[in-house]
C-alpha cells in the first residue's frame, strides 16, 4: 500500500534536486508560484553551489520586477538554459540573457503549457501554426535570444500540403508546483488559489520521466472530502512542503482576496478611471465589443477598456476571460493580474489556451510597443530590455477581432480636451508608428491572410489595417492630421479618410 506523502522543509526538498535537471514551476505573476521552493533553491546555490547547470521551464512570467518569483533563479551556474514564455517580471533573469550569459528562449506562453502535456505523454512535441512569420519562427530567430543559444527548439514542417511549427518535446526531471491543500497521501487541492494553472501536467511530466514532484501548500489536512476537487493526486506528489504565510500570498499583489475565488457580480469593483489619454482609448475601444463577445483584455493600457465598461454599464454585455484560466468576472490588475475578481468559472491553463487557439475569442484588446507600415507588432523588445511575449502571440493570432491599443507616440505625452477638442499638451519624444519593428511579435500579412479585422486605436487617431497597408480612418477631433500625425509617423500611411472619432471619447470626466 502506498503511504502518506512525505511532508519536509523547502530546504530538504530541493535537496533533492540534481545537477543538469530540466525543472518546471509552475505560476502566473505571483499566483500560483511557490514562492518558498524558489527561494530555498537559490539559498542552496548561494550555500553550498548546487544543483549546477538547470534547465528552467516556465509558460507565464512568474516575479515581481525584483527579488521574488523566478528573480530568485537568476544566478549563473545555477541555470544554463531558460524557456520561457515572459521574462518582464523576472528582470533578473532578463539580465542574463541579454548579457549572453545563459541559454534563452522565449516561447509562446500558451505553447509552452500546451508541451508540458506533450511532455508528460511523451509525444513528440506541439504541432501548431501559432508563432508562424514571428520572431519564433525558424525561419527568422526560432524564439532564441542570444548568440549563445544555438539549439533549434522549434521546426517547421509540412502535413497534408500545409505549414506548421513542431515546438520540441524534452524530459522534465522536476516540478516545482503549489496548492492550498495536501492530504496525508499528496492530493491536492486549490481552493484559495486565484488560478489552476498548469499543475497537473507539470506533476504528471516529471513522474513520466522518473522525476521528482515537489508541492508547496499551505496546510495539510487529513483527508481531502471531494475527490473531484483533487487537481494533482498524491501518486504524483514526491515531497509535500507547509509554507509560510510570506511566502504563500494569493499573489505578489496582496496576501488573500475573497474574490478572486467567488463567483458573484463583480461590475462594482472597479473605480472611475479618471480623465487621460488611456480613457480616450478606453473608450473608444469598448466601442469594438459586441454584445456576447467573449474577450480578453491585454495588461496595461487595454486595462482601460473594463473600466469604462463598468463605469457605463457595459460589463454586463459581453464575457471577460483570461489566458491563465478564469472565464468571467473582472480581470485584476498589477502584481494580481492573472485573477479576475468574482469569476464564473476557472479552468486549467492548458484548456484556456486550446479554445483561444481554436479561434474562441471574438475580440482581443492588446497593447502595442511598435507598429509598423505592414501592421506588424512588436510588444517584446524595448529600451535596451526584453520583455517577452507571454500569451500575446496565441491571442493576437486567434481572435477574430484584434483591438491595438497604444499612444500615437511614447514618453511623457500628456493631452487635454478643450470644448470637446483634444489639445497635445506635451508631445511624446518617441515613435510608436515606425518603418520596421524591432521583433515581429504579430505579422500583419499573416493576420490579412486569416481573414482577421485588426484595428490600432491611439488617443488621437485610429489605424486599420488593409491589404494595402494601415488606412488613417478616424482622425480626434482638434487634431490636424497634417502636422501632429503624419509627420510624426516613420512610415506613410496607405491611404487618409476624414472621417472624426466618436466625440463621445472626448468627455472631461
Amino acid at each position: 500500500m502506498r503511504g502518506a506523502a512525505r511532508i519536509t522543509s523547502a530546504a530538504e526538498a530541493v535537496a533533492a534536486i540534481p545537477n543538469g535537471a530540466t525543472v518546471a514551476v509552475g505560476g502566473f505573476v505571483g499566483a500560483g508560484h511557490p514562492e518558498a521552493l524558489t527561494a530555498a533553491l537559490e539559498q542552496r546555490f548561494l550555500t553550498d553551489g548546487s544543483p549546477r547547470d538547470l534547465t528552467l521551464l516556465y509558460a507565464a512570467g512568474q516575479g515581481d520586477r525584483g527579488e521574488r518569483g523566478l528573480n530568485h533563479l537568476a544566478h549563473v551556474g545555477l541555470v544554463k538554459r531558460v524557456v520561457g514564455g515572459h521574462w518582464n517580471l523576472a528582470p533578473k533573469l532578463g539580465k542574463l540573457a541579454l548579457e549572453n550569459q545563459i541559454e534563452a528562449y522565449n516561447f509562446p506562453q500558451g505553447v509552452l503549457c500546451v508541451l508540458l502535456r506533450e511532455i508528460a505523454a511523451k509525444r513528440p512535441g506541439v504541432i501548431t501554426k501559432i508563432g508562424m512569420n514571428t520572431f519564433v519562427d525558424p525561419q527568422n530567430d526560432g524564439g532564441r535570444l542570444n548568440a549563445r543559444t544555438t539549439e533549434p527548439l522549434v521546426e517547421r514542417l509540412t502535413l497534408d500540403g500545409e505549414t506548421w511549427l513542431r515546438y520540441r518535446a524534452f524530459p522534465v526531471h522536476v516540478g516545482l508546483i503549489r496548492a492550498t491543500s495536501a492530504d496525508r497521501r499528496g492530493n491536492l487541492s486549490m481552493e484559495r488559489e486565484g488560478l489552476i494553472g498548469e499543475v497537473l501536467p507539470i506533476a504528471q511530466a516529471a513522474k513520466n520521466h522518473g522525476g521528482i514532484v515537489i508541492a508547496q501548500v499551505e496546510r495539510v489536512v487529513e483527508r481531502i472530502a471531494d475527490p473531484k476537487s483533487v487537481r494533482v493526486p498524491g501518486v504524483l506528489v514526491d515531497y509535500i512542503v507547509v509554507a509560510e504565510p510570506a511566502q504563500h500570498p494569493q499573489t505578489f499583489g496582496e496576501q488573500f482576496n475573497e474574490a478572486f475565488v467567488t463567483a458573484a457580480d463583480g461590475r462594482g469593483t472597479l473605480a472611475p478611471l479618471p480623465f487621460s489619454e488611456r480613457k480616450i482609448i478606453g473608450r473608444r475601444a469598448l466601442m469594438e465589443i459586441r454584445r456576447g463577445d467573449i474577450v480578453n483584455l491585454g495588461i496595461g493600457l487595454p486595462e482601460a477598456v473594463a473600466a469604462v465598461a463598468a463605469e457605463t454599464g457595459r460589463l454586463g454585455e459581453f464575457t471577460l476571460t483570461l489566458e491563465s484560466g478564469p472565464t468571467g468576472g473582472v480581470p485584476a490588475s498589477g502584481l494580481s493580474f492573472g485573477c479576475s475578481h468574482y469569476p464564473e468559472a476557472i479552468v486549467d491553463q492548458p484548456s484556456q489556451f486550446d479554445f483561444y487557439d481554436g479561434g474562441g475569442l471574438d475580440t482581443a484588446v492588446l497593447g502595442a510597443v511598435e507598429v509598423d507600415a505592414e501592421g506588424s507588432v512588436n510588444v517584446s523588445t524595448f529600451a535596451g530590455r526584453f520583455a517577452g511575449i507571454g500569451g500575446f502571440v496565441n491571442i493576437a493570432q486567434s481572435a477574430k477581432r484584434v483591438v491595438f491599443c497604444c499612444t500615437f507616440r511614447a514618453g511623457d505625452l500628456e493631452v487635454a480636451v478643450d470644448r470637446g477638442s483634444l489639445r497635445i499638451v506635451r508631445e511624446g519624444r518617441h515613435a510608436k508608428f515606425v518603418k520596421r519593428v524591432q521583433q515581429v511579435c504579430f505579422h500583419g500579412p499573416s493576420a490579412l491572410a486569416r481573414g482577421q479585422e485588426v484595428l490600432f486605436i491611439t488617443e488621437r487617431a485610429v489605424f486599420a489595417l488593409t491589404p494595402a497597408g494601415l488606412v488613417l480612418r478616424e482622425i480626434a477631433p482638434g487634431v490636424a492630421a497634417e502636422k501632429q500625425i503624419l509627420p510624426l509617423m516613420e512610415f506613410a500611411p496607405a491611404s487618409v479618410e476624414s472621417r472624426l472619432m466618436p466625440t463621445a471619447c472626448f468627455e472631461p470626466s
